[in-house]
């Protein structure tokens, strides 16, 4: 049974990265490159439902009730206001560090699902386009690699803390992909290092926004979030 059990984890496991780390990024970018701003939204709802296929097959492994999808919703809705609030503060916000705490304390999963969800729902407020793939993408993503992450992040600080800061920087490197393959239709290295150059005062605002957030509202956002684990997930 153990044994079995273990089998069925791997799958999942084997699943969820095919379906986040590969199918996701080959849409966003392939679509990208092939339709460029013609068919964003065929492309964002083809990485809406991909990256809610995993978070569902939580429900399968019982590892994962109403409550989680709850949870993970008012998550989703405490990134997309905080995004929304400080709207006129440019580079300054707190979604990436709500993804973080999501999948910290919920796996990767969750984090995908928020870091994505987080980017499409705001985007009816800041404006939908073909930057949306490519922002759910690397919110997603980075969402993702802090499940895998999450035990660290919880006990080292400096960890935590040093993950805000490439989680920044890597959320501004991934959409200046988007802004060469907009521009150009190809990746052009020359544009791109002017696209990162011209954006760095960007990269570090953004960068120490992420620590801000993680370490103010989302000290206590963290332990809510461990009180609701702890309570219904055992």
């Amino acid at each position: 049974m153990e044994k079995m059990e273990t089998k069925r984890a791997k799958k999942f496991n084997t699943v969820s990265f095919l379906v986040l780390c590969i199918a996701v990024p080959v849409i966003v970018i392939g679509g990208a490159w092939i339709f460029k701003d013609r068919q964003y939204a065929w492309i964002t709802l083809c990485v809406a439902v991909l990256a809610c296929v995993p978070f569902f097959l939580l429900f399968e492994k019982k590892e994962a009730d109403g409550r989680v999808l709850v949870t993970v919703a008012v998550m989703c809705a405490l990134s997309v206001a905080g995004r929304v609030l400080f709207a006129p503060v440019p580079g300054f916000k707190p979604v990436t560090a709500m993804v973080i705490i999501t999948a910290m304390y919920f796996g990767s999963e969750a984090g995908f699902v928020t870091g994505a969800f987080s980017a499409l729902v705001s985007n009816f407020y800041f404006g939908q386009g073909p930057w949306t793939p490519f922002q759910m993408f690397v919110w997603g993503l980075i969402g993702f690699v802090s499940g895998l992450c999450g035990s660290w992040l919880k006990k080292n600080r400096v960890f935590l803390t040093v993950f805000g800061i490439i989680s920044g920087v890597v959320f501004s490197l991934v959409m200046d992909i988007w802004t060469v393959l907009w521009a150009d239709g190809i990746f052009n290295v020359t544009r791109y290092a002017a696209a990162v150059i011209s954006s760095v005062q960007f990269i570090i605002i953004y960068a120490v926004s992420n620590v801000v957030f993680l370490f103010f509202p989302g000290k206590q956002i963290g332990r809510m979030l461990e009180r609701i684990k702890t309570k219904y997930m055992g």
